[in-house]
């Protein structure tokens, strides 16, 4: 089991920054791609960036892409990312997951393990 907790969410103007955090612990960090998701009222989950198990792979979805830096400090058994330049499209519950593997996967249905979500609001 891994458990992952979430934090750093908020309300924030448009253009504005958020720093969010997911702290992990139970199994062995490094044995796991780490995934930052997001869902918005009426809409599916959908994926935001992923991180490599050593971070030397990331991924980043297209609309989030040049915004949004995702970071892992193994030591400290944190994933991070940093958000700038928010829109208010960027509104959502994110999430932390956590999969196995050594594939960065963009389905929600590859992860095994989620965090309980954090708030993030963007007002124009």
């Amino acid at each position: 089991q891994v458990q992952l907790v979430e934090s750093g969410g908020g309300l924030v103007q448009a253009g504005g920054s958020l720093r969010l955090s997911c702290a992990a612990s139970g199994r062995t960090f490094t044995n796991y791609v780490m995934g930052w998701f997001r869902q918005a009222p009426g809409k599916e989950r959908e994926f935001v960036a992923g991180i490599s198990r050593g971070g030397s792979s990331i991924s980043y979805a297209d609309s989030v892409k040049g915004r949004f830096t995702i970071s892992r400090d193994n030591a400290k058994n944190t994933v991070i990312l940093q958000m700038s330049t928010l829109k208010p499209e960027d509104t959502a519950v994110y999430y932390c997951a956590a999969d196995q593997t050594i594939v960065i996967f963009t389905s929600p249905s590859a992860y095994d393990y989620w965090g309980q979500g954090t708030q993030v609001t963007v007002s124009s």
